[in-house]
C-alpha cells in the first residue's frame, strides 16, 4: 500500500489516498502504522476518501485507534495532497469531514503547489451538552474543574471534537504528561476531551499547548487553535482574530462576527512518501 506522510506545522499524520471506504481493520492499522519506533510513526492515520457531498471526505484514526470527528491540522494536509496531485484544479475546494459536515478550504498556492489553506471551520458549539459534558448550560465558561487534588477553571467549545480551555501562567513549560492523561479523560467530558492550555500574551497573540485526545501532546492542533481563541473572546482576553502559537509554529485564527464562523489560516508540508504492507 502506497502513502504519503505530511504534517501540519508538526501535527503528522499518514496520508492514504485511493480506497472507496474505510477499510475494517483502520483502528488496527493505525497503531501499529503510527508506533514511531517499530512502525511509520504519525499522530494519526488519513484517509482520502470519494465523497457524494464534497470534493472528498476525510477520515481520521487517531494513533490509539480511536477516531477523531475533526482535525484542522489534518484537512489542511488533505486540501494540499489532492490539490498538488492536480485532483482538484480549483482554488477553493471542499472536504467532508465526520464531525463538522463539509469544510470549504481557499488555497494560496506558490509555484503551482499549496502554500497555505485558509479553513471555514464552521461556527462553534458552546452549549454544554452538545459538545458534550456533562453541564446543561448555554455555554460552559470559566467553570471549576476538580482533578487529583488541583482546581483548575476551564471553558469548553466544540469544533466537530470537543475541546477544554484552561489558562495557565506559562502554557509553553506546562506539565503536559502530568495532566493531560487526568483532564482528557475527566468524568465531565463523556466522550473525552482534547485539553489546551493557554497563556494570553496581548489581544491578539497566544500561547497555547495541547494534549489531544486519543493522541497524546501533539506540535499543533488547528481545531484546539480555533477553540482557544473562541473560549479567549468569551473570557474577554483577546479579540477576534488572534495569532496562535503552538509548538510547531502559529495558526492564524478569526472568529468572523458576521457569520460567526471561524477561520483558520495556516500551512500543510509534504514530509515524504512510500508503500508498507498492510498484512506484515
Amino acid at each position: 500500500m502506497e502513502f504519503t506522510k505530511m504534517h501540519g506545522l508538526g501535527n503528522d499524520f499518514i496520508v492514504i489516498y485511493g480506497e472507496q471506504a474505510l477499510p475494517g481493520n483502520a483502528a488496527e492499522l493505525a497503531v501499529k502504522w503510527c508506533d514511531r519506533y517499530f512502525g511509520i510513526g504519525a499522530d494519526g492515520l488519513v484517509y482520502i476518501l470519494p465523497s457524494e457531498r464534497a470534493d472528498y471526505r476525510m477520515r481520521i484514526i487517531n494513533s490509539d485507534g480511536s477516531e477523531a470527528e475533526q482535525c484542522g491540522n489534518a484537512i489542511r494536509c488533505v486540501a494540499k495532497y489532492v490539490y498538488d496531485h492536480g485532483y482538484v484544479k480549483r482554488e477553493e475546494i471542499t472536504i467532508e469531514t465526520l464531525g463538522a459536515g463539509v469544510q470549504k478550504i481557499a488555497i494560496q498556492a506558490e509555484n503551482g503547489k499549496a502554500a497555505l489553506m485558509t479553513v471555514d471551520m464552521g461556527e462553534p458549539v458552546l452549549s454544554g451538552l452538545r459538545i458534550p459534558t456533562t453541564i446543561d448550560a448555554a455555554q460552559v465558561v470559566d467553570v471549576p474543574l476538580e482533578a487529583d487534588g488541583e482546581t483548575f477553571r476551564f471553558t469548553a467549545v466544540s469544533m466537530g471534537n470537543p475541546h477544554c480551555v484552561i489558562y495557565v501562567d506559562d502554557a509553553v513549560h506546562f506539565d503536559l504528561h502530568a495532566w493531560g492523561p487526568k483532564l482528557e479523560a475527566h468524568p465531565l467530558f463523556p466522550k473525552k476531551v482534547n485539553v489546551e492550555f493557554a497563556t494570553v500574551l496581548d489581544r491578539k497573540t497566544i500561547d497555547m499547548r495541547v494534549w489531544e485526545r486519543g493522541a497524546g501532546p501533539t506540535l499543533a492542533c488547528g481545531t484546539g487553535a480555533c477553540a482557544t481563541l473562541v473560549s479567549s473572546v468569551l473570557n474577554g482576553k483577546t479579540d477576534r482574530e488572534a495569532e496562535v502559537r503552538l509548538k510547531g509554529g502559529s495558526l492564524f485564527i478569526k472568529w468572523n462576527e458576521a457569520d460567526n464562523r471561524i477561520y483558520m489560516t495556516g500551512p500543510a508540508a509534504f514530509v515524504f512518501a512510500g508503500h508498507t504492507d498492510p498484512a506484515a
